[in-house]
């Protein structure tokens, strides 16, 4: 691809992007199936039941466009510090600027690299995947824009009964005011296994301490029959950047997935995360840590899907509020009528350090099989002082027992992460983050 121009999100910029991109015709009708959909759909608005709690009011997409960093330095990501990676990807502004597999994994079949290069190298892999079962274009104005506007993103394919031992590393870094449309596309066949750790930044800015931006994101995961996939995603973009997303994986037989999120920056994120399971015995498990301050406000809307029958999915979100923020969390489980011997379970814990923080839980169930175990709840609660007091007694400061026990109420998600740099990243990040409050 030429280098990016700047490309307003309007009809002009639609088709000066369509101009620009070298990219095959089966791709260029589905930007502009996706740009139909734009030009039809409203803004959300809090009529809407999914954002009556959102407001997105101040928001206004022609203060952004796609243009090409010009920093040719960018961060080295967190979740990769002392993990010994099989290949390294690194995005800035939409454009690649490090892209690197190990060569045992290239040999054996593997594809990992930018997905608007792979896009036109191997239509054969991806065009029955990319944005066919996986992404709803028409679920709402943003996931119409990024489907028509993606102009970079990653692509993860392992082949058939390949096993990589070593995780593989994507970061995607944003500029002061920049925008990024960026989607992830990951493919594993049947008995594949794979790593995937990634993370979403802002790029430090010398006269913004809370860079803004727009990253409007979409990722799609395909796990095939017997396939197992442990995928972590960090989102740390500055306090000035609103996100959106579209998140699903789909779940074949016996297969695996193990999903952690970790949410930490943005001034405002709205994600849609769908977890559906269609074959018999295909199980996943979905984390989630979420640390808000400031006026931040994230909102998570997810859903674990049951198609098929003994199927199992475990959901457990932790979400920590200091100062005026706000945290969102709407999730389903839904259970379709031949979805026999399900057993579902869900869970959101909220724990609130200031008077002025929010957490709305919104757990929900839809089962329409008859032979099914599914449990779901919520809680939420300040700090209990006796264990302020008790920390104090023993020496700690007040601010340093409070640390101890915000990681203490995150532990039970970090002890379901395997890879232990993993933890003690996700760790690390929010320690700096908590703050003493009275």
């Amino acid at each position: 691809m030429e280098t990016l121009q700047k490309i307003a999100f309007n009809r002009q910029g639609f088709d000066a992007l369509m101009d620009l991109l070298e990219q095959p015709e089966w791709l260029q009708d589905l930007r502009r199936e996706a740009w139909q959909h734009f030009e039809c759909l409203s803004w959300p608005n809090h009529r809407d039941e999914e954002w009556m709690r959102t407001d997105i009011r101040a928001f206004k997409l022609d203060q952004y466009a796609l243009v090409a960093g010009s920093s040719d330095s960018f961060p080295s990501g967190t979740l990769s510090e002392g993990v010994d990676l099989g290949g390294r990807l690194v995005t800035l502004d939409s454009m690649p600027r490090v892209c690197e597999l190990e060569p045992q994994w290239a040999e054996r079949g593997v594809l990992f690299g930018p997905l608007m290069q792979l896009v036109t190298e191997y239509p054969d892999v991806i065009r029955p995947h990319l944005m066919t079962k996986t992404y709803n274009m028409a679920a709402d104005r943003f996931a119409a824009l990024h489907a028509a506007f993606w102009s970079s993103g990653s692509l993860l394919y392992v082949p058939r009964g390949v096993a990589m031992k070593q995780p593989l590393h994507a970061l995607l870094a944003l500029s002061d005011g920049s925008a990024d449309l960026s989607h992830t596309l990951v493919i594993l066949e049947e008995g594949a296994e794979a790593t995937l750790l990634a993370e979403s930044c802002s790029v430090p800015s010398a006269t913004n301490s809370a860079p803004g931006g727009f990253h409007c994101g979409g990722i799609e995961m395909i796990i095939g029959p017997g396939a197992h996939l442990r995928y972590v995603n960090l989102q740390d973009l500055g306090q000035g950047v609103w996100q959106f997303g579209h998140q699903k994986a789909v779940v074949h037989r016996d297969g695996s997935l193990q999903w952690t999120v970790g949410a930490l920056g943005s001034r405002l994120s709205k994600v849609n995360q769908h977890v559906e399971l269609v074959g018999p015995g295909a199980s996943s498990q979905v984390n989630g840590v979420m640390f808000t301050e400031g006026k931040q406000h994230l909102s998570y809307h997810t859903l674990q899907r049951h198609t098929a029958p003994h199927c199992r999915s475990d959901f457990l979100y932790k979400a920590a509020l200091q100062d005026n923020s706000r945290t969102v969390w709407r999730g389903m489980i839904k259970v379709d009528p031949g979805a026999q011997k399900t057993d579902g379970y869900q869970r959101n814990d909220n724990l609130l350090l200031s008077d002025s923080a929010r957490a709305d839980s919104i757990p929900g169930l839809e089962i329409e099989a008859d032979d099914v175990r599914c449990t779901h709840g919520s809680t939420s609660g300040r700090v209990d002082e006796e264990l302020i007091f008790y920390s104090r007694a023993r020496g700690f400061t007040r601010q340093e027992a409070i640390q101890m026990i915000v990681t203490g109420f995150f532990q039970q998600v970090f002890d379901r992460i395997t890879i232990e740099s993993v933890r003690e990243a996700l760790g690390r990040a929010i320690s700096r983050r908590v703050r003493e409050y009275e």
